[in-house]
């Protein structure tokens, strides 16, 4: 078992460094044949723990890491069934990512290069998941910040595409300076940065200081927002678009982005042990999920649609997490990883088909002429506008009823959040593909190694969702809340009791979202159209922090660099330098070498010590 989690961990490592450092190959089908293979050999171990692991009796791996006095902390890996949900989207949905790159990247020179970033990123997220420890998971939680750097930046020559890139790594370290405080109240806390003591310490102490745990959770919840792309910090992941698209779905589906909802589950027991904290999340998801909704109703870049439903979805799974919620966060995790790689990769291949062209207005009529696009883009936008008996239905559901559970206000903005989401799809998907084309290129269909990943992730889209039937289904076993409780036992929020007005609750979402799809394909399927400055301008959000906070900083910068770096910390060692320098230069008149002189120096110095002596009666 140990030797299996050790091949999981290694083997994107190796692919990485045999593409990137070694190899060097000019053939993007070679390099990304080795990197995809690399990712299978993951899958498949973790699919082998996945089935012969003991749910009560984790895999674990631990080395000597750091000690320093009484601060020891060990390299420390830790394979349990939270952790082999997280690698199986991770290397399953990674190796659809990874096959589907080599037909999307099949002309792109030094292609070698992009796929030796792509691996690093699965073997950094898995660190990350498999982690023992949370400086261990730091570790992974920092790499990952880093390849998102590189590929979204990927092609820096643009200067847009690097800003960019530029963007999403300044950002995310706001957030992880939280996520560094959150681990040293833990440590102070609890002694240890090992999540089992941790956990142990919480449920067996009585003692601990409430509010330092309500501090500890509040600055690790900060290093999710960054991650996990929530309101204030979640302004990188729109623009994390300007990657190659596979580096979109693996960064939006299965990465990055996961994070931080990872990092609150495994933490659990903290979480649920401070309230004021859990109002917070639950505040901050709903507000993300409701204003990334509104601003995704009038984009027209297709790749900004999607990456604002991201960052929607995202603030549901967060809200769920602030109901304590938590398998009903990580079960939409699980779908949202399957239709949001199915819908960015279907994005790319209508971008593949059109030469480049992202703009949804000069699109329109291609279910013609990409029929398995199509369609596989069709079963993503059902799943993730909550239709049954799709996907997203029954985690969408299971959300709400939590939220319905905790507050009916809640609910309310849960399901204004599930109403705008089926609108905006359906926008998308009618714009896309009904009514005629109004483009300038030739549309074609991409290549077999391009739609077989978007007929398995359209497969699993329609059916994972059966993994995890909510409660108001209640003659469906909820295999996905069973294979969790070893680790994430339930709570009030998906405890309660089964009610009517449950019931009445999915008949309201379910069918609004029926109307708002029905409304937004009767609206557009013939024009286009947005919802006025508001929305697509996205509220000028960036422009307010370009306002109230980068150029505050360019004017210090500026003033810094013309003011007090130049002239006085350059012209205070300047002047140190020059005083030094004229000492030396005074010093130099009686420093000759010439004996003579230093004996009548000598000479006259003790004249005249002996008449200060005589003048003052010393002598």
């Amino acid at each position: 078992m140990e030797t299996l989690l050790i091949l999981l961990l290694v083997a994107p490592f190796l692919g990485s460094a045999i593409n990137g450092l070694m190899w060097r190959t000019r053939s993007a089908t070679k390099a990304g044949v080795l990197a995809t293979s690399a990712v299978v050999i993951s899958f498949v171990s973790a699919l082998v723990l996945f089935v012969t692991m003991n749910p009560t009796t984790p895999v674990e791996l631990v080395w000597p890491w750091l000690e320093v006095g009484s601060f020891k902390v060990n390299w420390g890996f830790r394979f349990d069934v939270l952790t082999s949900v997280m690698a199986l989207v991770v290397t399953g949905i990674g190796t659809l990512i990874h096959l589907y790159s080599i037909g999307y990247m099949s002309h792109e020179e030094g292609a070698y290069r992009y796929f030796s970033y792509l691996n690093l990123f699965v073997f950094l997220m898995l660190v990350l998941i498999c982690s023992g420890n949370l400086l261990t998971l730091f570790v992974g939680w920092e790499g990952v910040g880093l390849c998102s750097y590189l590929l979204i930046g990927y092609w820096f020559q643009d200067p847009e595409k690097a800003k960019a890139g530029m963007k999403a790594f300044v950002v995310n370290r706001i957030g992880d300076a939280g996520f560094l405080l959150g681990m040293f109240f833990c440590y102070q806390l609890f002694g240890s940065l090992d999540f089992q003591q941790i956990n142990h310490a919480i449920d067996t102490q009585s003692n601990i200081d409430v509010h330092l745990m309500n501090l500890a959770a509040l600055f690790l919840f900060i290093g999710a927002t960054g991650k996990s792309a929530q309101v204030p910090l979640y302004v990188w992941l729109p623009d994390a678009m300007a990657g190659p698209t596979p580096v979109s779905a693996l960064i939006h589906a299965a990465t990055m982005v996961t994070s931080g909802i990872y990092l609150i589950a495994r933490l659990e027991p903290l979480f649920v042990t401070t309230a004021a904290t859990n109002q917070v999340i639950a505040i901050v998801g709903l507000s993300t999920a409701l204003l990334a909704a509104l601003i995704a109703t009038s984009q027209r870049d297709i790749k900004k649609v999607l990456a604002y439903s991201t960052v929607s979805q995202l603030g549901l799974m967060v809200l769920a997490l602030g109901c304590q919620a938590y398998v009903a966060a990580l079960f939409h995790l699980v779908t949202h990883a399957c239709f949001k790689a199915l819908l960015f990769l279907g994005s790319g291949s209508v971008i593949h088909g059109l030469e480049g062209e992202q703009d949804i207005y000069q699109m329109g009529g291609l279910r013609k002429q990409m029929p398995i696009t199509h369609w596989t883009f069709l079963v993503g936008t059902l799943a993730i506008a909550g239709i049954p008996p799709l996907a997203g239905f029954f985690s969408k559901d299971t959300i709400l009823h939590a939220a319905l559970v905790r507050d009916n206000r809640l609910w309310i903005g849960g399901a204004l959040v599930a109403t705008l989401t089926a609108f905006y799809m359906f926008r998308l998907y009618a714009l896309t593909f009904l009514g005629s084309y109004r483009g300038k290129q030739h549309a074609h269909e991409s290549p077999w190694i391009m739609t077989v990943p978007l007929t398995l992730l359209a497969l699993a889209s329609a059916v994972v969702g059966f993994l995890g039937v909510p409660h108001e289904f209640h003659w469906i076993p909820n295999f996905f809340e069973d294979y969790l409780k070893p680790v994430i036992p339930l709570f009030t929020s998906t405890d309660a009791p089964t009610t009517p007005s449950a019931h009445g609750a999915m008949v309201i979402t379910t069918t609004l979202a029926l109307v708002a799809s029905g409304v937004a394909v009767l609206v557009f399927r013939k024009r286009t159209g947005s919802f006025g400055t508001l929305f697509v301008n996205k509220f000028w959000i960036d422009e307010l922090y370009g306002i109230l906070i980068v150029r505050p900083f360019e004017m210090i910068s500026e003033v810094f660099s013309s003011v007090i770096d130049p002239k006085v910390i350059d012209g205070g060692i300047t002047a140190l330098s020059r005083s030094a320098k004229n000492v030396g230069s005074a010093l130099v008149l009686f420093q000759t070498g010439n004996i003579q002189w230093y004996l009548l120096v000598m000479l006259l110095g003790l004249v005249l010590s002996l008449g200060w002596m005589l003048k003052g009666g010393i002598l």
